[in-house]
């Protein structure tokens, strides 16, 4: 029987609870070829190098052995066009672009941020639910649903219809689980909840269309500069690519925030008493415990050398952005997390021109969700851990953590912290 390479145990969601020794394997070889031809990209500068190189392509049309049209057609599924993370420059910059100016920097630079004491009120109001008990699960009462919300505010989605966005954010999400039956049964069940949201959208650009408001949908229908408007097409992916890219990755950032503060005593009483360390303290998360661990979607338009190793035209490449984000080489003692770290520049966001667009509103709602936890939890520990892990290895997160704590305090004071380590039992 073969021995799995590195990169297939990574994959393997029996490492989901813990792959960091498996990144460190991997960046004795900086650059590696599987078996179906997949190079794997495991260290600072490569990766670096590699997302901010022209001739990596993230778009799908480019990728070998893909099914998709040839790349002269900008058409995706069902006849939408692919979102602007799956092409390339100059429609990529167009796209992004438009969508950046409604939504935040630099365009509408104070747009996240007066989110903030909303996204505030949010958070306190699904805490002040945990009162009266002595155990919450953070995924499922409290990560989940704050994103959820704010996407659906940015879009202007009414409050009666959210619950059905967090059923097709489900759905979608696990479509892009591989533990979640055949290739082709996840791909013709994300058509439906993809045929579904399209639907949704379309009465929802519709009704925007004739009555404007000052949501994300009416500022691209709006937008008549010198690129715009956006396409009816290119509104409805972009939604659709809001709702999940900018739901599940801060899932999983909250959530491996709550866990990592209590893996470290004291943290959470420190971040009580010093409030401006939650912006420290969030980079260096997203630098050791990402939400996105790598991203396999990207494929090489010419030979590229690198690390000693040329990289075929037409190869598909895997950059491990979280084995970078512990490398010796670019950051001291990085197995350690320290949120008084300095020149973070970390790889949690991705990079270049795909930097990640939803990244303010990431950061703000991490910042926002932790701080409250802090102020407002008694006692907090974990049930169990390493806690139960959803399979996906490119999303990293719990599928539940589950936490106890001895009381809830009133909002507006302070929790008096006595942070206990580990399982509770």
């Amino acid at each position: 029987m073969t021995q799995p390479s590195i990169y297939q145990q990574v994959l393997d969601p029996a490492h989901r609870a813990d792959p960091y020794a498996l990144y460190a394997e991997l960046r004795k070889t900086p650059v590696t070829r599987e078996d179906d031809g997949t190079y794997v990209v495991s260290t600072y500068d490569e990766i670096f190098a590699l997302m901010h190189d022209p001739r990596v392509s993230s778009d799908p049309r480019n990728h070998p052995g893909t099914s998709h049209a040839p790349a002269s057609s900008e058409q995706g599924q069902q006849g939408l066009p692919l979102s602007f993370i799956n092409r390339d420059p100059p429609d990529h910059d167009r796209l992004r672009e438009l969508a950046m100016r409604p939504f935040g920097p630099p365009c509408t630079p104070g747009e996240i941020d007066s989110m903030r004491p909303w996204l505030a009120e949010v958070a306190t109001g699904l805490i002040d639910k945990f009162a009266g008990k002595n155990r919450a699960d953070i995924v499922e009462d409290f990560a989940y649903p704050l994103p959820v919300t704010a996407i659906c505010k940015l879009l202007g989605v009414p409050l009666e219809d959210q619950p059905r966005f967090r059923q097709w954010a489900d759905a979608i999400i696990e479509t892009i689980d591989p533990a979640t039956g055949t290739f082709e049964e996840r791909t013709r069940k994300k058509d439906e909840v993809n045929a579904e949201l399209g639907q949704y959208f379309s009465g929802l650009i519709d009704s925007r269309a004739r009555q404007p408001g000052d949501d994300l949908i009416s500022g691209l229908l709006a937008d008549h500069g010198p690129h715009g408007p956006m396409s009816r097409g290119d509104i409805l992916v972009t939604a659709n690519l809001l709702l999940i890219a900018g739901h599940e990755t801060t899932v999983n950032l909250i959530t491996n925030g709550v866990l990592t503060l209590l893996r470290h005593p004291g943290l959470l009483d420190r971040l009580n008493h010093e409030p401006g360390l939650v912006v420290t303290l969030v980079e260096e998360l997203l630098r050791y415990e990402p939400p996105v661990q790598m991203r396999s979607n990207r494929a090489t338009v010419a030979d590229i050398d690198i690390a000693g190793t040329t990289i075929p035209k037409g190869s598909p490449l895997s950059l491990m952005l979280a084995a970078g984000n512990r490398d010796p080489r670019r950051f001291g003692d990085p197995d350690r997390f320290d949120p008084d770290r300095t020149d973070n520049a970390h790889l949690g966001f991705f990079g270049g021109i795909h930097y990640c667009f939803g990244a303010p509103l990431a950061r703000t709602e991490t910042q926002v969700a932790l701080l409250e936890l802090a102020r407002r939890l008694v006692n907090p520990r974990l049930v169990t851990d390493p806690p139960p892990y959803r399979p996906n290895p490119e999303l990293r997160g719990p599928r539940q953590l589950l936490i106890e704590y001895d009381a809830v305090a009133p909002a507006g004071q302070e929790a008096a912290h006595a942070v206990s380590p580990g399982a509770a039992g």
